[in-house]
């Protein structure tokens, strides 16, 4: 039987980054705000929501949906140091709150319920609290585990002792993809499925879960079903795993403390994994000058990167050294604490295996922190030329080789859209077999019904030129190789000459690729595509080419592509 998870009050700030975006900025809660990352909204105001503004939107289409939006930038550091002030609003009542991320705490429900009277009296002394003394709406929420309390303060519900899974059950299975988790491309598999439903996720056995989904499905099957993502660890840390620093001179600089943050995470990190351990919950406790004691725990949902740990501790430390007067520390900090509050095993560390990764290599961690950097830098390229400023290629459907390949932004799903591949009907023949004008065989890939007739097969030219370059082939009598009016070679190539340079020696060649007309365009010449490799100027090796021939006459050839 399961253990149910420790029952939570999580207390929920809606639009927190745009809330925070707003009162740093000094704008009129009235007006519509919403922030941006990537030149899309990643949150906004009811104001904004109200004149049509939605999470998604690009820059342009929200500001044309409402022309008085005010603009902000994404900024952790921002949401992080202004939630703090939340954060000491729920402690003057409550001891032991977890920061999950900046606009939401959870707290446990056992001691303080029974000291305010219940949890329905705590949670009222809790809005009332955090109204009064930051001055900032909030929802809350109960239930047994992290993940059902979250959504419970999104609803407005208290759900009763044992009833997460049950709370649960009709929910869409969208909401596993909390922020933060990567859980997109699961859900998007889920309803592909049929699984609409966290209950009907859920009903699924976790044998075939981890035989279907791997470990992350497992993680994720077990919120479905009202449990801890990971079963409770009994142990506490040992001590040893806490990472003290000193300062002499104290932090009292925004910017000295962003630089500590970056080596303290990294060593703190380094040493757990040196011991097959990650992060769960982390608690960041400092002692200034005048012996002033500050901590705060960050609660997260999945193990902590170094550079997680190293934004926590820079967030944290904005929120104390930039309080408003009176809550902001009289002296520099002379001290920081790291302790890890809860960790898992290092296999938490190991979801890079199912996602694509080569089993037999093991876990690469400095790979996987050079891809989480990259994607840091190329997201910031993106806030500031926009989302088409950072793209990568995907292979797609098409028949010509430079038209298969799309350029995605940064971000965005790489999923092709053209239709699939239809397989061609069999291998090439040799070269020299039936290239006469009068026998020539068809070519491949005409088969009634094919996706892509006409396409080439496998292997791609590895350079694909963005300018074909004109080009002559010529038969060994000297004659220009031109095409039948059944698309076929009137004659064996022998020379190439490219860019009017000097005439090489066709080695070998490859049948005749015809292009089928394509609908609803007005017919041309006839065109066909011929692989060629030909002779390498002195002492190098034979190049392979891709060429293109269009018309009968005056056959007009072009060169392509180049492979390796």
């Amino acid at each position: 039987m399961s253990v149910l998870p420790t029952r939570l009050l999580v207390l929920w700030c809606p639009d927190w980054p745009a809330v925070a975006a707003v009162a740093a900025g000094g704008v009129a809660v009235t007006r519509p705000a919403a922030v941006f990352l990537a030149n899309r909204v990643v949150a906004c105001t009811a104001v904004a929501r109200a004149r049509g503004v939605r999470r998604g939107m690009r820059r342009r289409e929200a500001e044309s949906q409402c022309p008085e939006l005010a603009v902000f930038g994404a900024d952790d550091g921002r949401d992080a140091r202004l939630f703090e002030t939340v954060a000491r609003a729920v402690e003057e009542l409550v001891v032991g709150l977890e920061v999950v991320r900046p606009g939401l705490i959870a707290v446990p429900v056992s001691g303080a319920a029974g000291y305010f009277g219940g949890e329905i009296r705590l949670a009222e002394k809790l809005l009332d609290q955090v109204a009064a003394a930051a001055g900032v709406e909030c929802q809350v929420g109960i239930a047994e585990g992290l993940f059902a309390a979250t959504i419970a303060a999104r609803h407005g519900e208290f759900v009763e002792h044992g009833e997460a899974a049950a709370f649960l059950a009709p929910l869409p299975v969208a909401e596993l993809d909390q922020p933060g988790s990567d859980r997109a491309e699961l859900v998007g598999l889920l309803t592909r499925l049929g699984l609409h439903t966290l209950g009907a996720f859920a009903a699924l056995t976790e044998r075939d879960v981890l035989a279907r989904f791997a470990f992350e499905g497992v993680l994720a099957h077990r919120l479905a079903r009202g449990l801890s993502e990971r079963p409770p660890l009994r142990r506490r840390p040992p001590p040893e795993l806490s990472l003290t620093e000193s300062f002499d001179p104290v932090l009292e600089r925004i910017d000295v403390a962003a630089f500590v943050a970056q080596s303290t995470g990294a060593r703190f990190h380094a040493g757990l994994t040196e011991r097959g351990l990650a992060c769960t919950r982390l608690g960041i406790y400092a002692t200034t000058e005048s012996g002033e004691q500050l901590g705060r725990v960050w609660r997260c949902a999945e193990p902590l990167t170094p550079q997680g740990v190293s934004d926590r501790v820079r967030w944290q430390f904005e929120g104390w050294l930039r309080a408003a007067p009176g809550a902001r520390p009289t002296s520099g900090v002379a001290r920081l604490t790291l302790e890890p509050q809860e960790t898992v095993e290092g296999r938490s560390l190991q979801l890079g295996l199912w996602r694509g990764g080569n089993p037999a290599a093991g876990p690469d961690e400095d790979e996987e922190l050079t891809a989480e950097r990259a994607g840091r830098a190329f997201v910031r390229v993106q806030g500031l030329l926009g989302p088409e400023g950072v793209v990568t290629p995907l292979l797609d459907g098409g028949r010509d080789p430079a038209g298969r390949v799309r350029l995605v932004p940064w971000g965005d799903a790489r999923d092709p859209i053209s239709p699939p591949d239809a397989p061609v009907l069999g291998p090439p023949a040799p070269s020299g077999e039936g290239w006469s004008h009068d026998n020539g065989p068809t070519a491949w890939g005409e088969a009634l019904g094919a996706t892509w007739p006409g396409r080439l097969p496998a292997p791609s030219p590895a350079t694909v030129l963005v300018r074909p370059l004109p080009a002559e082939v010529v038969d060994a009598e000297g004659r220009l190789v031109g095409l039948t009016a059944h698309r076929r070679l009137t004659s064996a190539p022998s020379r190439l000459s490219i860019l009017g340079e000097p005439s090489r020696q066709v080695l070998d060649w490859s049948r005749v690729w015809p292009m089928t007309r394509v609908a609803n365009r007005a017919p041309g010449p006839p065109r066909a595509r011929v692989q060629m490799l030909i002779a390498g100027a002195p002492d190098e090796p034979p190049e392979a080419v891709l060429l293109l021939c269009a018309g009968l006459d005056n056959p007009l050839w072009t060169v392509e592509g180049v492979y390796d």
